[in-house]
């Protein structure tokens, strides 16, 4: 098996995007007719060779970290693209987990009888060749092309030049075990070049990409949204919100707000904007202070008269995905004006509301339409992984298609299968 060669300049970008679409469309079409025990070794095979390549993973990452450190990147960045050895094995562990994961090509979504006689089955298929489009964190060009092997699409990685020595090494694992398992390499191909030129050629591509996924901040997902003739699944901020009503468990609603912002600051599923009752701010307030330690607060006017420890917020706090230890405060008059306030300024990732109340918890979550909404729990739960789907591709708050965590599942779509026995139309 030969490594996909190392990133180099490509001359001409839409003839390199091409050339990776035509062997991208052949061998989806192998892998389309895959069988489940095939595409289970390949992942199987591609998680061992990540293992065995661990070393060299975390060698080319610190060269990637190194770089990204010189340039002045937020500490938050660095955290999405730092790999350790623990980091390749989650990222090997998840790979087994998918290979270990139902198949969803084939399963039988309908089946219905028509008076006639005619027996029709609406069957999952795959989407065909994917382009994925992400920035620091390495690890995500081994989740989509696992999640596309096994949901049997070719995919297309376009990583991050900062993460670009990581992917590398990573991409060829993936093939290695593609390759083991006697599929071909190019179900899995990587950009060849650095040029921005390639991206925009990738989102040209409609004779040979059936759907572009980026994964990142809002520059590069408004970039696919307006620049994209394929078809698409994104979302561009993940402005998530907690709401602490007041028959709230105040010390477990501390405990969660500190999680769902500070356990991993840099990710689309954390608690940006905390909205509080008015009932309840003069306690709630100074216990999260106490409780979070690390973490900037900005607050409206009565969320600063509960702590001197908050600084003010502006306008702006209300809607700004931070990625950062930084947590905005609202004050409100109970969950009408909560549910208002969140419908307002949420992002239509994920929402969470704190509450004891299950009348409250009901209302809240029939009326947010965001994409993921939650009652007791922390927003960071917004998680293929944590759904049980082994992985996933992304986050989608559009309505069309797939949304929320995008798994195997939603990488399907649908053909019907009409069954007769000599029918003709009259």
């Amino acid at each position: 098996m030969l490594d996909q060669a190392p990133e180099t300049e490509v001359s001409d970008a839409e003839a390199h995007i091409e050339e990776l679409g035509r062997r991208a469309r052949a061998a989806s079409r192998v892998l389309a007719a895959a069988s489940t025990e095939q595409k289970n070794e390949a992942l199987k095979s591609a998680a061992r060779a990540l293992r065995a390549a661990s070393e060299k993973i975390v060698a080319a990452n610190e060269e990637d970290v190194a770089g990204v450190l010189a340039a002045g990147k937020s500490g938050a960045f660095v955290d999405r693209l730092k790999l350790d050895e623990a980091r390749v094995e989650g990222v090997a562990a998840a790979l087994d987990q998918i290979a270990d994961l139902p198949d969803p090509v084939g399963r039988v979504l309908a089946k219905f009888e028509r008076p006639n006689g005619l027996l029709i089955e609406r069957v999952a298929t795959p989407l065909g060749v994917i382009g994925m489009i992400y920035e620091s964190r390495p690890n995500v060009g081994a989740d989509a092309g696992a999640l596309c092997v096994k949901s049997g699409n070719a995919v297309i990685l376009r990583g991050g030049s900062e993460s670009r020595r990581s992917t590398e090494v990573i991409v060829n694992a993936l093939r290695a075990g593609l390759a083991e398992a006697g599929l071909p390499e190019d179900c899995i191909q990587a950009v060849g070049t650095t040029d921005r030129a390639a991206v925009a050629a990738l989102l040209r591509a409609t004779e040979f990409i059936d759907l572009v996924i980026p994964r990142g901040g809002r520059g590069l997902v408004s970039l696919v949204r307006d620049q994209a003739r394929v078809p698409t699944l994104l979302h561009l901020d993940g402005n998530c919100h907690t709401y602490i009503h007041a028959d709230a468990d105040l010390q477990e609603a501390a405990e969660i707000v500190t999680n769902a912002k500070l356990r991993r600051t840099g990710i689309c599923g954390a608690t940006e904007s905390l909205v509080v009752d008015r009932a309840v701010v003069s306690k709630f307030v100074p216990l999260l202070l106490d409780t979070i330690g690390q973490c900037e607060v900005r607050g409206d006017e009565e969320a600063r008269a509960a702590d001197d420890r908050i600084v003010p917020a502006t306008e702006e706090d209300w809607n700004t995905e931070y990625l950062d230890s930084i947590l905005s405060v609202k004050t409100v008059e109970g969950p009408d004006e909560a549910i208002a306030w969140v419908q307002k300024h949420s992002s239509g990732h994920t929402d969470a509301v704190l509450t004891e109340d299950a009348g409250v918890a009901e209302r809240f979550l029939n009326a947010i339409d965001s994409a993921v909404v939650m009652h007791n729990a922390s927003t960071q739960f917004s998680d293929g992984g944590e759904f049980g789907m082994g992985a996933e591709i992304g986050i989608a708050t559009g309505k069309v298609h797939a949304r929320g965590p995008v798994g195997l599942e939603q990488l399907t779509t649908f053909k019907y299968r009409v069954h007769g026995d000599g029918q003709t139309r009259p």
